[in-house]
């Protein structure tokens, strides 16, 4: 009998099931709620997974994964020789035409490895549409540092149109790759791509020196304060307690209700649970643990609106000088 080919979430579900539920877990974490939910339906339907399905998906993955690091160390170009070299011409091209068509490589890998004070110079005199699209496709390491370079009426826009860019046709990629003296791919792929958007001008912004985001923060503001409060509430998010040292961690607890930091504490990670419960007296971890325990279940929404309470709190006494959020660009903190 013939056996039937997995499908690319089916394979997924496989690995999973293959890595265990611990560490499972913990990848489902940096997933969408909506492929959590498809990837559970997989899971429950694939009852019985034999040794040999096992065995070829995790090949398969493993092979997916080596070329992928040969692409990031070196190109597609490279990545081909490699992988010809250690599993033959026919499976080296079956794996980087299902990365491209899969993973989809990003545009912009030349420029992903290079020095931002050098892509700088390339950008800088481009027009501010042409700069963010540029960014939003680099490391939010590299796109911060540039950002921080730019004259402040230039960050303002730059940002902006990094947080409204929507999609991007493979003509105006093209166009820009160009400019920047970049050979394409032969493998760039044909549909349009997703770049840009609130997530991509956080991600940048977390990263810029703290008059660098003050400025655009409140030019945003005036400008487009819904934006501006969209961008804001996503700049430090719960987990990001962890980051905080131990005395602004009490200080943001004396502000907080016992009753919201218990429902917060519903979905969180164990690193942040910890922190929580060594920076609060014995009585009071033991009364956190015990509200959440008579909580019973609870709509993701609440928790939700209770951590974001939380980060409202740290974002106040933030901007008030009373505890330091860590930004890339600046100097360590000294206490």
């Amino acid at each position: 009998m013939a056996r039937i080919e997995l499908t690319g979430r089916q394979k997924a579900a496989v690995l999973l099931i293959s890595y265990g539920s611990e560490l499972s877990s913990k990848i489902l974490k940096h997933l969408r709620e909506d492929e959590i939910e498809d990837l559970t339906l997989e899971i429950a339907n694939l009852r019985r997974v034999d040794v040999e399905t096992k065995e070829k998906v995790l090949q398969e993955f493993y092979e997916m994964c080596l070329a992928q690091n040969y692409i990031s160390t070196g190109g597609i170009e490279y990545a081909q020789e490699m992988l010809e070299k250690a599993l033959g011409p026919s499976r080296a091209q079956d794996i980087l035409t299902k990365l491209t068509s899969a993973l989809q490589i990003r545009p912009f890998d030349f420029a992903r490895k290079t020095e931002p004070t050098q892509l700088l110079n390339f950008i800088q005199s481009e027009h501010p549409q042409t700069i963010a699209l540029v960014m939003s496709y680099l490391h939010p390491e590299q796109a911060g540092m540039i950002l921080s370079a730019l004259p402040p009426p230039q960050q303002v826009e730059v940002a902006k149109r990094i947080a409204t860019m929507d999609r991007t046709s493979p003509e105006v990629l093209r166009e820009v790759e160009s400019v920047l003296e970049k050979k394409l791919s032969s493998f760039v792929m044909q549909d349009f791509t997703v770049a840009g958007g609130v997530e991509a001008a956080v991600a940048i912004l977390n990263r810029v020196d703290r008059g660098t985001e003050k400025t655009i923060m409140e030019a945003l503001e005036e400008d487009n304060p819904e934006l501006a409060e969209e961008i804001k509430k996503r700049m430090f998010v719960f987990e990001n307690i962890v980051t905080l040292d131990d005395r602004s961690i009490q200080t943001v607890l004396r502000q907080v209700d016992m009753k919201d930091l218990a429902l917060a504490l519903k979905t969180a990670s164990e690193e942040v649970a910890s922190r929580i419960f060594k920076n609060v007296s014995k009585r009071a971890a033991e009364m956190l643990k015990e509200d959440m325990s008579l909580m019973g279940p609870v709509r993701l929404r609440d928790v939700e609106e209770a951590q974001q309470k939380v980060v409202n709190v740290i974002r106040q006494l933030d901007e008030s000088g009373e505890i330091v959020i860590a930004r890339g660009g600046e100097d360590e903190i000294i206490v």
